[in-house]
């Protein structure tokens, strides 16, 4: 490396033999992606220039969403190129090291814990669940009317408060039946992911999001879970049910988080681009 690079990590991987580099595979900045080995470990990783990449430089970029999305994409892309070809880990956008050599010392520093979240997932694969539900298809039956004896505040309050717990209701009942559907899809996974519900705006829906989850499912059980998704779309008609994947395990190969570890060097955890599961 020089002064005018850093490396960037898409992945930690295990050692190929023959340390082969992912084939035909660029980065975030057009860059070509290569191995850095140590401990029988793999990162991969590619040079980019620190005046685009560096901290103040990404400050910037990350409120341009143009830039973001695109490059989140491209982060992205290497990493399912290199799942492709085996079990990864994938990091967090934009975790970049100084140089190879403090990549490697990390790898020789987090060697048991890669190794350890390398085996727990291998022969399995991520898949990623979304419910949406009509809101109106959850309300309770309208009540009988009033007896007009209320003033017209009195009413409007009334009838203001009946609404809310109307809503109330209806979320009960919803989240009640997606924890149904989210029992039945557990099943079939070694581990489960509940993430919030995406902002209605960014990701273009109408209605509540009532289950956005991540399962962790053994290669042998695919056509299986996909299948149960379908009939259990059958099943609750109300729901709107969106399945996507395989994915690489974003969601279940962050290490527990240690102490001091802050700052811009050497995070992992997940990357993902919009349309992957969050």
């Amino acid at each position: 490396m020089t002064d005018s690079l850093a490396t960037w990590l898409y992945a930690v991987t295990a050692a190929p033999e023959g340390g082969a580099p992912p084939q035909g595979l660029t980065g975030v900045a057009d860059e070509p992606v290569r191995l850095v080995e140590k401990a029988g470990l793999a990162a991969v990783v590619g040079s980019v220039p620190l005046e685009e990449f560096d901290e103040d430089a990404l400050r910037g970029h990350l409120e341009d969403l143009e830039w973001l999305e695109r490059t989140a994409r491209a982060h992205h892309r290497v990493i399912n190129g290199v799942a492709r070809q085996g079990q990864v880990i994938p990091l967090r956008f934009a975790t970049l090291y100084h140089d190879d050599d403090r990549v490697r010392a990390m790898l020789q520093e987090r060697r048991e814990d890669f190794a350890a979240t390398l085996r727990r997932v291998a022969g399995r694969t991520e898949w990623g669940v979304k419910a949406y539900v009509d809101p109106r298809s959850f309300l309770p039956d309208p009540d009988e009317p009033a007896g007009g004896e209320d003033s017209p505040g009195t009413a409007y309050l009334l009838r203001r408060r009946a609404q809310r717990q109307d809503q109330e209701t209806a979320h009960l009942r919803a989240t009640e039946r997606a924890e149904e559907i989210h029992a039945s899809l557990a099943a079939l996974a070694v581990a489960t992911a509940a993430h919030p519900p995406q902002d209605t705006a960014l990701a273009a829906y109408e209605g509540w999001m009532v289950l956005n989850n991540s399962y962790l499912v053994p290669d042998g059980l695919t056509e299986e879970f996909t299948a149960l998704v379908t009939a259990l779309g059958e099943r609750y008609l109300a729901f709107t049910l969106e399945v996507s994947g395989p994915w690489p395990p974003y969601s279940f190969t962050a290490p527990p988080k240690r102490e001091g570890q802050e700052g811009q060097e050497g995070q992992e955890g997940e990357a993902r681009p919009k349309e992957a599961p969050s």
